[in-house]
């Protein structure tokens, strides 16, 4: 086995990071959730996936690409876009370019929603996310995270 500094073991510190990771970004979507949850009665999920609509072009997206942004399986997401179709704030219909794919429409009713929830969503953020990387350089650890994931 090539000895380089890929094989070379963790430093503690780099081991700390990894014990912290995936505990810390549970409790970073917990916290979201809870705070949605009762003070808007919308879950964290519902929350994303009526801002990404809002961010697509004409409020519209495949449910698939949905899917894929919110991070959840398609037919979680289905699940999720029934709800929030039951409340008028979501409606769906068959792609014009896809037949076999159907579109999310953000309506008139879940931009308000949104925005009346956006508020309680940037709070939760700042609370739990923002205050406490106090020191950290946001943008470097942004672009850190976007290595990551392949969005840089």
């Amino acid at each position: 086995m090539p000895d380089n500094d890929e094989t070379a073991p963790l430093s503690e510190e780099e081991k700390a990071l990894i014990r912290a990771l995936r505990p810390a970004m549970a409790a970073l979507m917990r916290s979201f959730d809870e705070d949605l949850r009762r003070a808007q009665g919308l879950s964290h999920t519902e929350y994303i996936t009526l801002m990404f609509l809002a961010e697509a072009t004409d409020r519209t997206m495949r449910l698939s690409d949905l899917a894929e942004l919110v991070q959840q399986s398609p037919s979680a997401l289905g699940r999720t876009v029934r709800r929030l179709e039951a409340e008028g704030l979501v409606s769906r219909e068959q792609s014009a370019q896809d037949a076999r794919s159907f579109n999310a429409i953000l309506t008139d009713a879940g931009l308000a929603r949104l925005d009346e929830a956006h508020p309680t969503h940037i709070a939760s953020v700042r609370r739990h996310l923002f205050d406490r990387l106090e020191g950290v350089d946001l943008g470097r650890l942004a672009t850190a995270f976007q290595n990551i994931t392949g969005t840089a």
